[in-house]
């Protein structure tokens, strides 16, 4: 168990930052978009939704990139989860032998 807990943590400290630009990326030119959309009404920024999907001009992954984010987030989110219900089943062993 300790092997399984160990590599969790080790796929939990390489994925997260290796996420965090994926995410920040779409999150920004998602909510860009449609602020720009909203404000000023035309297509000017389509270029903002284009990155959103994945079309990053050289590099077309517009048919993975979704799936790459979602595989991504859903391991740091079962990894994490995994480690903080681990913490939480010591601390309350700890409470209950004092």
């Amino acid at each position: 168990m300790a092997n399984f807990k160990f590599s969790l943590r080790q796929l939990h400290r390489i994925l997260a930052p290796l996420m965090a630009l994926p995410l920040l990326l779409s999150l920004t030119t998602g909510t860009a978009y449609a602020v720009s959309e909203i404000v000023f009404k035309d297509e000017r920024f389509r270029w903002l939704i284009k990155i959103h999907e994945g079309n990053f001009g050289w590099i077309n992954l517009e048919d993975i990139y979704p799936f790459i984010n979602a595989a991504g987030l859903l391991t740091l989110i079962i990894t994490g989860a995994w480690m903080w219900f681990q913490t939480q089943k010591k601390s309350k062993v700890r409470h209950y032998k004092n």
